[in-house]
Parts: structure tokens; C-alpha cells; sequence
């Protein structure tokens, strides 16, 4: 399922669940009464202002973040050109050395280390 629909489907749930507990209080009737018409709408019409208030912010403040996690990207990838000089080029970082008497390996299989 795409993420938006299940993301607005999220919100409409709960919106239509806050608003039932918050204006229905009689179930003994099949069709709403009118004070709970009115109070539905005012409900309803109050969550999805407030979610539009709320996706605006989201959108004005988008550009600020997305260029500060764009500078947190490129911040590590900036000292590497500076530390070039001191190996040669394309030499990658030193090989693991070998394990010997000095240097037992460790989690052989069998040997219990």
C-alpha cells in the first residue's frame, strides 16, 4: 500500500474516532439527531483545519530541512580531500594483520577462544 494513502487513512481513522466518542452519545437510534450532526461537523471541520495548518508549516519549514540534513551529508565527505597527502593515492586503509604467536586469532572454530 502506498505510504500516503495509509498515512491519510491513519488520520481520517482517528479524526472519525475522536470525533464519534467526542458527539455521538446516544446509539439507540439509527440516524444521527441534529445536535450531532452539527457537532460532527464542527469536529470534523476543526481536525482537518488544524491538519492543514499544521502540513502548511510542515511545507514552509521543508526547505531548511532538507538543506541542513543536505549540509550533515556533505560535512563528513569534506576533511577526506585534505587527508590525501598523507598516503599514497588509492591506497586504501592498512589489512588486518595476519594472527600468529603474538597475535593469537580469535573465535576459531573449536578452540573455544
Amino acid at each position: 500500500m502506498d505510504l500516503r494513502l495509509r498515512d491519510f487513512l491513519l488520520v481520517y481513522n482517528r479524526m472519525t474516532e475522536l470525533c464519534f466518542q467526542h458527539c455521538v452519545s446516544n446509539l439507540n437510534y439509527r440516524l444521527l439527531t441534529g445536535a450531532e450532526e452539527r457537532c460532527l461537523d464542527g469536529c470534523a471541520g476543526k481536525l482537518v483545519r488544524a491538519n492543514h495548518r499544521l502540513m502548511r508549516a510542515y511545507v514552509g519549514l521543508m526547505p531548511a530541512i532538507v538543506q541542513r540534513r543536505a549540509a550533515h551529508y556533505e560535512a563528513p565527505a569534506a576533511p577526506a580531500p585534505a587527508s590525501e597527502g598523507a598516503g599514497a593515492a588509492g591506497a586504501g586503509p592498512d589489512p588486518p594483520a595476519a594472527p600468529g604467536p603474538d597475535r593469537p586469532s580469535h573465535g576459531a572454530p573449536g578452540t573455544g577462544t
